[in-house]
């Protein structure tokens, strides 16, 4: 009787079973398509592939591939995975409209580097999108490297590094620190971090008043919708409002003078919001918050401009300092006078001649004083 019953629970049962979404691993690659734009003696594609979200859960991503042409190396070509910055959380925003929005992409070409952009989840692809979210995000430009060695004709090998800006530059941490539970196949050679968020509370508290509230309302929007948090606990109907409002749409630089009269206007209705006063923004915080890299991390470029408005000095020389304590490997480039949307095109020389030393297996210099490393605590 038992066995009768459970064949019939079988036999009911099967459909929904038949039906269920099978997913592929992560950074498997689903599609590549040839497109335009790419430089003399090079070839690109449009490219989607399966990555992670916040959860660990399966959802997809879209990007750009760029590749020389030619006969590549035994080993395959290096790869550089470029990691953007904010340009909004809606669906429809996809970064890479244009190849030379990636900087140093002809200097990185004419090296015979393979050059891989995410558009991270949710923008491009089906939302919400994980903003400043550093486990989705880091996924997202790891499994971007595992897609990009699954087009033959790139002839991408198993050696890479992470070059990010703002957003990116959050993204480019994550992924060192994740890099070798994440992906241990992957050869992580080294870290560009430009004008990187690292102490996400300390950050919006220093951030100018003009942009904190954009910043807010980006963090705030996306983060209800990937982590459930509550926006009637920071916020009322009105407000909420605002927030929803303010993130609809896409901008090239969220944070330029373009955008000047809607910052001010948020800066009157989302200024005095604080994420890191109430719960559960504050566990958010700390999570999506990278304190330092530790020793054994690959070795770490940290890019600051002193004029950069959005992410502080302070911020980035705290996250510099502790990571020291810990016994990174880094060097720390200082600008005197770029903002924070320019840091990254300011200091493309500096990245790509780093990223070479890398590459080409050179002991990296280390701007870390002659101290100690305190292994104890959390990265």
């Amino acid at each position: 009787m038992k066995i009768a019953v459970m064949r019939w629970l079988l036999v009911l049962m099967w459909p929904l079973v038949a039906s269920a979404p099978v997913f592929a691993a992560p950074g498997a690659l689903l599609e590549a398509t040839p497109t335009g734009g790419a430089p003399a003696g090079t070839k690109a594609w449009r490219i989607r592939y399966e990555t992670t979200d916040v959860d660990g859960d399966p959802t997809q991503s879209t990007g750009v591939l760029i590749a020389p042409e030619g006969v590549a190396p035994l080993a395959g070509r290096d790869v550089v995975a470029w990691a953007h910055g904010t340009v909004g959380i809606d669906s429809a925003c996809t970064p890479i409209r244009t190849l030379d929005q990636i900087p140093g992409l002809a200097q990185m070409l004419a090296r015979g580097w393979v050059v891989v952009a995410s558009d991270y989840p949710g923008l491009g692809t089906r939302g919400p999108h994980a903003y400043l979210a550093g486990d989705a995000t880091a996924a997202a430009v790891l499994d971007s490297v595992r897609a990009a060695r699954a087009v033959a004709a790139a002839a991408a090998g198993q050696r890479f590094a992470v070059w990010g800006h703002s957003q990116g530059g959050h993204a480019a941490l994550f992924s060192a620190q994740r890099a070798r539970a994440y992906a241990p196949e992957l050869q992580l050679q080294g870290v560009v971090a430009v004008s990187p968020p690292t102490d996400l509370a300390a950050n919006m508290q220093h951030a100018d008043p003009t942009v904190r509230g954009l910043l807010t309302a980006f963090t705030a929007r996306s983060w209800s919708r990937v982590y459930g948090a509550d926006l009637s606990t920071i916020a009322n109907k009105a407000t909420q409002g605002v927030i929803e409002r303010a993130t609809r749409g896409c901008e090239g630089d969220p944070f330029s003078a373009a955008a000047l009269l809607r910052l001010l206007r948020l800066r009157a209705r989302l200024g005095s919001l604080d994420l890191a006063g109430r719960a559960p923004w504050d566990s958010l915080m700390a999570r999506n918050s990278i304190s330092a890299l530790a020793a054994g991390a690959a070795p770490l470029l940290l890019v600051q401009s002193d004029a950069d408005g959005l992410v502080a000095t302070p911020v980035t020389q705290g996250f510099r300092d502790r990571s020291c304590q810990r016994g990174a490997v880094l060097r720390y480039l200082r600008l005197p006078d770029t903002g924070h949307a320019t840091t990254a095109i300011a200091s493309a020389d500096q990245a790509v001649a780093w990223i070479a030393e890398r590459f080409s297996g050179q002991t990296p210099a280390n701007d870390c004083p002659a101290v100690t490393p305190d292994r104890g605590g959390s990265a």
